[in-house]
C-alpha cells in the first residue's frame, strides 16, 4: 500500500536529517525539501532509496516553488529555523494546497502570528496547522495540558525546563541571538496576554529528585506562553529554563560536532499546576532533546497523513490537535523519554 508522501523543508539540517530517518523507518515517502539543492541531492544520494526519497529545492522567496512542494505532500514538517523566517512563506504554501503543516519553532512570536493572521484561512482550507510541535514548545504544551486536567481554579501553570549538554546547531544559535535581543516580549498573567518590554530575571525552581533546586532564567521565551493559554484555563502561565544551559563552555561554539556528541544531551521538563491548595506536578526525562523533538513531529506528521488528527482545520497548538497524555505515552514507548503524570498535591 502506498502511504502518503510527507515533506521535510529544511531535511539537510540535523533535525531535518533525523526527521528523514524516522519516517523512513516508519515504511513513509519523503520529500527532502529547502532551499540547497546540491545539499538535497547529496543527502537523497547518502540515504540511498531512490524509489522513496524525493527532492524539491524550494526557496523562501519562491512562492510557486513552495505550493508546488505542498501540492506533492500530505504534509509539510518545516525544519528550517529561525522560523520567525521560514514559518510563514512555508505555512502560507501548505495552507493554500491543501497540505497540513507542522513546525519546530520556539518562538513566540512567529507562533502569534500563526494564530492571529492564519487561522481563518487554514480552517477554511480544512488544513491542520501545529507550530512548535518540537522538544521546547511541543512538549511543554503537551505536559501542561496532561497535568492541568481535571483541575479546576488553576493559579498559575510552571514550565520548568533543565537541560545541559544542548550543542546548539547554527539554526539554533541563530534563533537563540534572536530571542536574547528581543525587547517585545510576549507574557501571560492575571488571564491576559501581553506584549511589551519584560526585565529578565533568575529565579529558583525546585525539580524533582535528583535535580533538586535550580537557578531559572525568567521568563524563558519560548512559544508555551501562547499556546498553554488555549486550552488551560490557568490565570498566570511561567516559562522557565535552567541559567546553567547557557553556561556550559561549548554550547555556542558547535555548530560542527558529530551527530553523537549532539545527542548528548539530557533533560528533565517538569510542569506544576498549582490550583487553590492543591494542585498537580508532572515531568518528562530523557536524553538528545534533538531526537525527542523528531520523534514529536514525526509521530504529529504520520498522525495527520493518516487521517488521524483533528476533524477540522485551523492552527492549533500540540495538545489542541492531540490528546495530551496518550500522544505523551506514545512518545515515551518510542523511547523518546520516560513519562510521569501526574503526582496530585495537596
Amino acid at each position: 500500500m502506498t502511504t502518503p508522501l510527507i515533506a521535510i523543508y529544511g531535511a539537510t539540517g540535523h533535525t531535518g536529517r533525523l526527521v528523514a530517518g524516522e519516517l523512513l523507518s516508519r515504511g513513509h515517502d519523503v520529500v527532502l525539501a529547502g532551499r540547497d539543492a546540491a545539499a538535497l541531492a547529496a543527502m537523497s544520494v547518502e540515504l540511498a532509496d531512490p524509489q522513496r526519497v524525493h527532492t524539491h529545492p524550494a526557496p523562501l522567496d519562491d512562492p510557486s516553488a513552495l505550493r508546488a512542494l505542498a501540492e506533492r505532500a500530505a504534509v509539510i514538517v518545516n525544519c528550517a529555523g529561525p522560523f520567525s523566517i521560514t514559518g510563514a512563506p512555508v505555512a502560507a504554501a501548505a495552507i493554500g494546497a491543501g497540505c497540513h503543516y507542522i513546525d519546530h519553532a520556539v518562538e513566540s512570536h512567529h507562533v502569534k502570528h500563526l494564530f492571529d493572521d492564519f487561522q481563518g484561512p487554514a480552517r477554511d482550507a480544512g488544513v491542520v496547522v501545529v507550530p512548535g510541535l518540537s522538544f521546547y514548545g511541543g512538549l511543554g504544551d503537551l505536559l501542561a495540558s496532561a497535568v492541568a486536567d481535571g483541575l479546576s481554579d488553576i493559579e498559575r501553570v510552571v514550565v520548568a525546563y533543565a537541560v545541559s549538554g544542548w550543542r546548539l546547531t547554527t539554526a539554533a544559535k541563530d534563533t537563540a541571538a534572536q530571542l536574547f535581543a528581543e525587547t517585545e516580549r510576549i507574557t501571560f498573567s492575571d488571564g491576559v496576554q501581553h506584549v511589551g518590554y519584560v526585565e529578565p530575571r533568575n529565579s529558583v525552581f525546585a525539580f524533582p529528585p535528583p535535580i533538586g533546586p535550580r537557578t531559572m532564567i525568567a521568563p524563558f521565551p519560548s512559544c508555551e506562553i501562547v499556546t498553554i493559554p488555549r486550552h488551560v484555563a490557568a490565570r498566570n502561565v511561567d516559562l522557565l529554563l535552567t541559567a546553567a544551559t547557557f553556561e556550559e563552555e561549548h554550547v555556542f561554539t558547535s555548530e560542527h560536532i558529530d551527530t553523537e556528541a549532539r545527542a548528548r544531551s539530557e533533560f528533565t521538563v517538569a510542569v506544576d499546576a498549582v490550583a487553590g491548595p492543591a494542585g498537580a506536578r508532572g515531568r518528562i526525562t530523557g536524553a538528545d532533546l534533538w531526537r525527542a523533538a523528531a520523534l514529536a513531529s514525526v509521530e504529529g506528521a504520520e498522525r495527520l497523513a493518516g487521517g488521524e488528527g483533528p476533524a477540522t482545520g485551523g492552527v492549533l497548538s500540540s495538545a489542541e490537535a492531540f490528546p495530551a497524555g496518550p500522544f505523551l505515552r506514545t512518545l515515551e514507548r518510542l523511547g523518546a523519554f520516560t513519562v510521569d503524570l501526574p503526582t496530585q498535591k495537596g
